[in-house]
């Protein structure tokens, strides 16, 4: 059975993407996201991690989308 697995790089690619679609600026998404430092979201950006389910929620809202088109998956083999 294949399951899905995130792609970290994709997934931070299309984080860009989306922020920037926007015009949002990483300082202001970091100030919407109440993060006292911008490293968090360089972090998303450049696909070392991936944000945690509620930070997935508020990015959604923020960009106006489903949580599941800030995700890039691919099946799993």
């Amino acid at each position: 059975m294949n399951f899905p697995v995130i792609n970290m790089q994709q997934t931070g690619r299309n984080i860009t993407l989306l922020r920037t679609q926007r015009g949002i600026t990483v300082k202001q998404l970091q100030n919407m996201m109440g993060f006292a430092t911008p490293q968090t979201i360089y972090k998303w950006q450049n696909g070392e991690s991936l944000p945690t389910v509620d930070n997935l929620v508020v990015l959604a809202a923020i960009f106006a989308v489903p949580v599941d088109a800030i995700l890039v998956t691919a099946s799993a083999v």
